[in-house]
């Protein structure tokens, strides 16, 4: 049975958002990306009622089943990293509120699991997502780590299934 993933990259100024599909062999394919551009909003709370709405406006267009989200990573500036949590909650909440499963994955994760290594650059990302998804041209790099985010989902979903057991525990590290 196929799956739709929407993975989203979270960010204050733009969130990447990216969506696949994978079948029942675990074969993935690109549905939609972009970025969803939020310094068009007045103010900081305005543009978190814009990503909620445009997160909302895109679930029931494209009908997700499951939603997985890149972890806040500690920033140096902690205005900064405030902001991007405040972010990521707005983007979850779009998907709670549409009773949406969330999966959460580390930055070095997501890319360990589409470039080989966890500290690989965002033009890695981009270019490994063009290739595993068969997108020509360079994919904006906010999108690009959605995509990311979700493949990743795709691929501990597949490791799940094939030993019996929910995508939280392959992750898990307890």
């Amino acid at each position: 049975m196929a799956v739709r993933i929407l993975g989203i990259d979270p960010g204050s100024q733009r969130t990447g958002v990216g969506i696949i599909d994978v079948d029942g062999g675990g074969r993935i394919s690109h549905v939609h990306h972009q970025p969803i551009k939020l310094l068009v909003a007045e103010d900081f709370a305005r543009r978190l009622k814009l990503l909620l709405d445009e997160l909302d406006a895109l679930i029931v267009r494209f009908a997700p089943q499951e939603v997985a989200i890149e972890k806040v990573f500690m920033a140096r500036n902690p205005d900064s990293a405030l902001k991007l949590g405040q972010a990521r909650g707005a983007a979850m909440c779009a998907a709670v509120l549409r009773d949406l499963p969330i999966h959460e994955y580390a930055a070095k994760e997501i890319k360990l699991a589409v470039v080989g290594k966890g500290g690989a650059d965002k033009e890695q990302v981009q270019y490994m997502m063009g290739l595993m998804l068969n997108i020509p041209g360079k994919i904006q790099a906010d999108a690009a780590d959605a995509l990311a985010v979700a493949v990743t989902h795709a691929h501990v979903r597949a490791t799940a299934n094939r030993i019996g057991v929910s995508a939280r525990q392959v992750w898990s590290r307890k």
